[in-house]
């Protein structure tokens, strides 16, 4: 295959899919995203095989256990691409919204139009979850998509590229309207990022490596975030009991996520009290605790206990390995967070009102909570129905990247006749 030539055509038929997909109707749209969503819940068992075989491939060629679970689609994760896709039919359609309206002293009234980004590269791995998330808000924002996924997810990937394209013909849309890569050559990625003629926008989902590769050598514009160093921070007037259902859960209810915890602070009057419980939670789950000279002096006897570096603040584990340091208080805290954070999402468990206010001012983070897991950061848990990607960057979109990240504004203008003077 020449996969220059090969993805020259895809952007050109992106490029003229997309035309169809912005004229369409809201209700088109939804018809398409409905159709997918039953075709998901008829063709689940095929689905359940095709990713065996992604599964039974990736073992065999050693991939990393949180890549394994990234790459996993069980029957949970097929039954909430369902969900999600029918969440995404109930939100309100943003295209052609006209807002901020207002009169000119010449007559004329001036607004501003929500439409779409035109066509949406999308670079992602393992995830099969991801192909349907990020074609349904593509479909409902009016956008076409070129999905790459990948190479460990084909089999899945090429399942799920029959279903979205029945259901894009069975609502009268461009089958083209999304169209999923069809080679696992790398050469293909490296094409559709220089490829600005056809693509609008790269939203790159996948490790470190991947988006830096991206950010060294793309030429089309990215939402993105490079990775997801998540603090939690442990006030001193932090109710023990949410400390330890949140601490455990941030960092255990799933450990591939750039939404889990990698960095635990604990305010030192308080630590005492909650870093040995925490320690009995964590020794359950086998979890590597990389303390500071401090939190190591509490933690004595813990089995899987390290002495922290300098690296391991700077570091994403994406494994059950948690680093921990005693604060002061919440100058410590923030001081520390804004320094060694990639800006993706930071808690705060306390019940000093005042306290989370500041935190919430103070913290550069896309997502920052109080008294709430990491886990949370999520365009499905923020009822954006999906999210196409996250973005730590502040142009454009920041957070969990829904249906209005995907669109743009241009300035709309009414008059009555008027000449400019």
């Amino acid at each position: 295959m020449d996969i220059k030539l090969y993805m020259e055509q895809v952007g050109q038929q992106a490029r003229k899919a997309s035309r169809a997909m912005a004229r369409a109707d809201s209700a088109t749209r939804n018809r398409a995203l409905t159709l997918i969503a039953d075709a998901i819940v008829r063709d689940a068992a095929l689905l359940r095989a095709a990713n065996q075989l992604d599964l039974d491939a990736a073992r065999a060629n050693g991939l990393a256990p949180a890549m394994l679970d990234r790459l996993a689609l069980s029957d949970s994760a097929i039954a909430t691409m369902v969900e999600g896709l029918r969440q995404i039919v109930a939100l309100s359609d943003p295209i052609g919204e006209i807002s901020g309206l207002k009169f000119m002293p010449s007559g004329i009234q001036v607004g501003q139009m929500r439409v779409p980004l035109g066509v949406i590269g999308i670079i992602y791995e393992s995830r099969p979850n991801v192909t349907v998330d990020a074609a349904g808000l593509c479909i409902k924002s009016g956008n076409a998509t070129i999905l790459r996924g990948g190479s460990e997810a084909i089999n899945c990937n090429r399942a799920l590229a029959k279903i979205v394209k029945e259901g894009l013909l069975g609502a009268g849309l461009p089958e083209d309207g999304v169209q999923v890569v069809d080679t696992t050559d790398r050469a293909a990625v490296g094409a559709l990022i220089t490829m600005p003629e056809y693509v609008d926008v790269i939203v790159p989902r996948g490790g470190k490596n991947l988006i830096a590769r991206l950010i060294e050598e793309a030429t089309v514009p990215m939402i993105k975030h490079l990775d997801g160093i998540c603090h939690v921070y442990i006030d001193a007037k932090a109710d023990l009991q949410k400390a330890l259902d949140i601490a455990f859960n941030a960092k255990c209810h799933r450990y591939g996520t750039c939404n889990t915890m990698e960095t635990l602070l604990v305010a030192r009057a308080i630590a005492p009290q909650v870093l040995p419980q925490l320690a009995k939670l964590y020794a359950a789950k086998e979890v590597e605790l990389r303390a500071d000279p401090e939190a190591q002096a509490l933690l004595a006897g813990y089995a899987h206990l390290a002495a922290a570096t300098e690296e391991d603040w700077k570091t994403e584990y994406l494994a059950p390995i948690l680093a921990v340091k005693i604060v002061a208080d919440m100058d410590e805290a923030i001081e520390h967070i804004n320094h060694y954070s990639s800006k993706h999402t930071e808690a705060i468990v306390t019940e000093d009102y005042t306290a989370s206010l500041r935190f919430l001012r103070e913290v550069d983070s896309a997502s920052v909570m109080v008294n709430a897991s990491t886990r949370f950061a999520d365009g499905f848990e923020y009822g954006l129905g999906a999210e196409i990607g996250i973005s730590n960057d502040k142009l454009h979109a920041r957070g969990p990247v829904g249906l209005d990240g995907l669109t743009s504004l241009k300035y709309v203008v009414f008059g009555h006749g008027e000449v400019r003077k």
